[in-house]
């Protein structure tokens, strides 16, 4: 075999790997783009009080479809940036690391067709990780909790453990279930200013979970809270 043999297999080698780095690139690119979230409100009619005072557990929803509006609302008061200069969030975390990630089961949002969407607190928008309606699949991953299914839309907080852990060692996992709480219940208390309704959920199978969001496998499914209109007249 002569020199240009060899040279032309080069060639097309290169170009093979070339090709397929490129392809994983776009793939990429095209994963990570955001979907604009609406201007979040900083003020409402609801006292914080009364918000507390009127939270309740529900686990029964009206068949009517969230707003965009409502969706992004909810996001800004779980993790949104409250402090642009520092990158603050709406919620307390240990040393500012922020170790969770939120994603979005949508069935039945205006504006949004159904699916699983990550939310990116800095840019706050979404990332489609994948299409469909997952709400059946959310609920059979959470011990065929059907209501789960019912409600519009879910939203899953997922821990990544090692940003708290760098810092705090021994003490992370503590922080971290602080930090879920406290996302869970601004969670809530904006639900109610949105005259809406969630729930704590807790039983689940993790891998199950990770397996219907996509999530990574450091990231560890914590909470699921459903959104959706409520039937109680709040006082």
């Amino acid at each position: 075999m002569n020199v240009h043999f060899w040279f032309f297999l080069i060639v097309v080698i290169l170009l093979i790997v070339g090709i397929i780095i490129m392809t994983k690139m776009l793939k990429t690119v095209q994963k990570e783009d955001h979907i604009p979230l609406d201007h979040v409100q900083l003020s409402s009619t609801t006292a914080i009080e009364e918000a507390i005072s009127n939270r309740r557990s529900i686990h029964e929803f009206k068949n009517e479809s969230l707003l965009y509006s409502n969706i992004s609302q909810i996001l800004w008061a779980a993790q949104g940036i409250t402090d642009k200069n520092r990158g603050l969030r709406a919620a307390p975390s240990a040393g500012a690391l922020y170790p969770l990630e939120l994603y979005v089961i949508a069935g039945d949002v205006g504006n949004l067709a159904s699916g699983v969407y990550k939310y990116r607190p800095d840019k706050h928008a979404l990332v489609k990780v994948s299409t469909g309606d997952k709400r059946i699949n959310l609920a059979e991953a959470a011990a065929d909790q059907n209501w789960i299914h019912k409600a519009p839309a879910s939203i899953v907080i997922c821990a990544v453990y090692e940003r708290t852990a760098q810092k705090y060692k021994e003490h992370a996992e503590r922080f971290v279930h602080m930090e879920v709480g406290a996302v869970a219940e601004n969670i809530a208390l904006q639900c109610i200013s949105l005259e809406m309704a969630t729930v704590f959920v807790g039983v689940f199978d993790d891998n199950k979970v990770r397996s219907v969001i996509d999530a990574a496998k450091n990231e560890v499914p914590m909470c699921v809270l459903t959104l959706g209109k409520t039937f109680t007249k709040l006082n």
